[in-house]
């Protein structure tokens, strides 16, 4: 591994969408991307080649804990990315975290969450400016 961590791909990025219809109306309907899942909590996965997109509508459940809407305030507002995700090769925890802490990064707990490429183990850390990284190990065996 390259340092300690072993990044493969950009597994997905979650978007918070002030208007889940324009979003899709965009992403499919221009795009031409494919719906893959959507969920109750106010996410839907679409499709894009190996990765994902996930939209989240701001006003949904899930969508309400990024805080406020993209866009309000004038141009200051709520963020608009939620986390964007890396794939790992491989995911050995203990690993991770031991290189994580010693460069003084703080790590959640891990997880198993749904990916480009299935469920699977994942950890979010911050990076210097606050944004959330997920860190993505490969998906479970089938």
């Amino acid at each position: 591994m390259a340092g300690m961590l072993d990044i493969v791909a950009l597994d997905h990025v979650v978007l918070r969408v002030a208007d889940m219809d324009r979003a899709l109306a965009f992403y499919q309907g221009i795009l031409g991307l494919e719906v893959e899942r959507r969920l109750d909590i106010g996410l839907v996965q679409l499709r894009a080649g190996a990765s994902l997109i996930d939209l989240v509508a701001v006003d949904s459940e899930l969508g309400r804990k990024g805080g406020e809407a993209p866009g309000t305030n004038g141009n200051t507002g709520g963020h608009n990315m939620d986390h964007f995700c890396l794939s790992l090769g491989e995911f050995d925890e203990a690993d991770i975290r031991n290189w994580l802490t010693a460069h003084g990064v703080s790590v959640g707990e891990v997880e198993r969450r749904y990916g480009a490429g299935g469920f699977g183990p994942s950890l979010y850390i911050p990076d210097p400016d606050g944004n959330t990284v997920e860190l993505k190990g490969p998906p479970d065996p089938a």
